[in-house]
């Protein structure tokens, strides 16, 4: 997988922006030169691989079908694995104002499905001089909701794994996790031509958190506040990139370029730039 200098990774596409996970952000945060798009996937109940950080309708950002906002007390109902993929399109997921993100471009979209995301920037791509972004998708996974919001990790690997070679992005793809029993899988694919990335958000010592591995990923992705200049080094003199999220503010983009990140993940594409 070619890498750039500095990765510069959208996440949820450009959330700061657009409504997350949807198809207008991706085309956005493409627009705005991100080299990688940063997204996140579940199953629906047909097994389509659905583009949700949530594999749940968020109480923050969806709406019904009828137009009702999601409740808090509802949300974990609406379960993605449990619902067709047709009925999933019946949800607006970018009308509401979001409570974090306010200056959100509102408009109604829904959540896509892996293919349609590669499908439509891949026709954007060929209509203009963009170049192709990278993928970074992450598996969604928790070991307490195996069979109830996600299947186990070995189907959920296959699944999602199956997917990303029929679109022929694999080459062009990270996967990542919190989940160790998802990495393990992954790592244990034979003759794999994606990139595996151990998302972290907790725990400053890299190496007690490497530990919890059997294996070296390819790139340690720790929540932004949790690297230093020290943990840079050690990465790279283990042989691992390093990609922080998520980083919204250009100061805090500076100094972890400075410190000689590999990249970085934020909302925010236009201004940290």
């Amino acid at each position: 997988m070619a890498q750039p200098t500095f990765d510069l990774q959208g996440h949820r596409g450009c959330r700061g922006l657009m409504p997350e996970n949807t198809l207008p952000a991706f085309i956005k945060a493409v627009e705005l030169g991100v080299t990688t798009l940063e997204l996140d996937v579940v199953i629906s109940a047909d097994g389509q691989i659905v583009v949700s950080h949530e594999p749940w309708m968020s109480h923050e950002i969806c709406l019904h079908p009828d137009g009702r906002p999601v409740k808090k007390s509802e949300a974990k109902k609406l379960n993605l694995y449990k619902i067709p993929y047709a009925e999933i399109q019946k949800y607006d997921c970018g009308l509401r104002v979001h409570p974090r993100f306010k200056d959100q471009e509102k408009m109604k979209v829904v959540k896509p499905t892996l293919a349609m995301v590669v499908d439509s920037v891949r026709k954007f791509i060929d209509d203009t001089n963009y170049k192709q972004p990278n993928y970074n998708i992450e598996i969604k996974s928790v070991p307490s909701e195996y069979n109830i919001y996600q299947p186990v990790p070995e189907k959920f690997v296959e699944m999602v794994v199956a997917e990303i070679q029929l679109l022929g992005i694999e080459e062009i793809t990270t996967i990542q996790s919190f989940d160790i029993n998802v990495l393990e899988v992954l790592n244990k694919r034979v003759g794999r031509k994606y990139t595996i990335a151990y998302l972290m958000e907790k725990g400053k010592d890299l190496n007690t958190n490497l530990r919890k591995l059997t294996f070296k990923p390819d790139i340690y992705s720790p929540r932004y506040k949790l690297v230093s200049e020290a943990t840079v080094s050690t990465c790279h003199q283990q042989g691992i990139r390093i990609i922080p999220w998520t980083i919204n503010d250009k100061e805090d983009m500076d100094i972890i370029k400075a410190w000689g990140c590999d990249g970085g993940i934020t909302d925010y594409p236009d201004v940290v730039k």
